[in-house]
């Protein structure tokens, strides 16, 4: 698992890349110990699903990190290459389809994270690519806005896995071995969310 513990020796690259690091670790480790029916079932109005989630990820950071910075991520799936020609259906980098294998998304995950990495160990802070989807503004888009970018887009994601595995199997926390919540029993959180719906409730 990757520290993000803050510190003053490190510049700037080394600490965005450190960031990065560690949300990635913690999207796979939301998924870990569940069947493959939890990983891919909807649990919102929307579809949002775990499996989903991290496909789409996979696909976006190799748009930025390859793609946008000349140095594509090779041998990408289908579904990515009718992504990158507009031609995928609405939200088809959300879900996987009965063909697609759990581990097949998952390693390209890791895979497109190596390439990232890769790219971004190669390249300065002030290299720059195009983002095509970002119009007039995606011109000379230095790596340092696509970090940023991309790390926030992660933890966007990460957000929603979190509320998704949740609801799944109760099982929270911020990254495997740091759960960041109050050290509280079962019938502790019982009482909170009691008291939580009680104050809720004052404005039914």
């Amino acid at each position: 698992m990757t520290d993000t513990r803050p510190t003053q020796a490190n510049d700037p690259k080394s600490v965005l890349q450190r960031y990065f690091r560690s949300i990635r670790d913690a999207v796979l480790w939301k998924l870990e110990g569940l069947s493959e029916h939890d990983l891919r079932r909807p649990l919102t109005a929307t579809g949002t699903n775990l499996l989903g989630v991290v496909k789409h990820l996979a696909g976006t950071e190799a748009g930025y990190f390859g793609d946008c910075l000349g140095r594509p991520v090779p041998d990408m799936p289908g579904w990515y290459v009718a992504l990158v020609a507009e031609e995928l259906e609405d939200n088809g980098d959300m879900w996987a389809t009965p063909e697609e294998s759990s581990e097949e998304i998952l390693a390209l995950y890791r895979r497109v994270g190596e390439h990232s990495d890769a790219v971004i160990d190669e390249l300065g802070l002030d290299a720059t690519g195009t983002v095509p989807w970002w119009g007039e503004r995606g011109r000379d888009v230095p790596l340092h806005l696509l970090l940023v970018h991309m790390i926030a887009e992660t933890n966007r994601h990460a957000g929603h896995l979190d509320i998704v595995r949740e609801l799944i199997d109760e099982s929270a926390g911020l990254r495997d071995g740091v759960s960041n919540l109050p050290d509280g029993d079962a019938r502790w959180w019982a009482d909170y969310r009691t008291r939580v719906q009680a104050a809720a409730d004052e404005f039914a």
